[in-house]
């Protein structure tokens, strides 16, 4: 995951980079003392990596362009990889954050190279507020075996409508 525009711009180059040994190893000519397998397996290795940068670069590119509304989560989990993907919605760099919550920056970079794993759950809530988040949960209990339809319908009719209120 892209996290700031430095990392931006090396995923960038990255893909340049990809792109370009991607193309020599389709033009090279003449023999190769490679098995066919294994220049292929190296050609398929490249294209998955490249397809890896580039699905980045448009989640930053959408991020930042303000193309996203609503990140939904399946788990706690994986909050911490929405603040950070709030804080570039929100167009604001890491400084800016930091700014906006009295810390350095350099503590933010930390809390988003571990993914807050050491932040508090006080602090959980200054950055949502900070980014000026609003957050929805659904918590599913364990004793119950699934929802049922009639929640699941609610749920849904629940979302669509925040997300319809937020862009309309």
């Amino acid at each position: 995951m892209i996290k700031n525009e430095r990392e931006y711009r090396i995923t960038v180059a990255q893909t340049h980079k990809f792109e370009q040994a991607l193309s020599q190893l389709d033009t090279s000519q003449g023999p190769s003392a490679l098995h066919p397998l294994i220049q292929k397996a190296q050609r398929d290795a490249l294209q998955s990596q490249l397809e890896e940068l580039r699905e980045q670069i448009a989640e930053y590119e959408s991020l930042r362009s303000g193309q996203q509304a609503v990140i939904s989560l399946n788990s706690l989990e994986e909050l911490p990889r929405a603040f950070i993907r709030a804080r570039i919605a929100a167009g604001l760099t890491q400084r800016e954050l930091a700014e906006r919550m009295g810390l350095k920056e350099q503590q933010i970079q930390r809390y988003e190279a571990t993914e807050y794993a050491s932040a508090d759950f006080a602090r959980i809530n200054e950055v949502a507020r900070a980014l000026g988040l609003r957050v929805r949960e659904d918590i599913f209990l364990s004793n119950s075996q699934h929802p049922s339809t009639e929640q699941l319908t609610d749920l849904v009719q629940q979302t669509v409508a925040a997300y319809l209120k937020k862009v309309g």
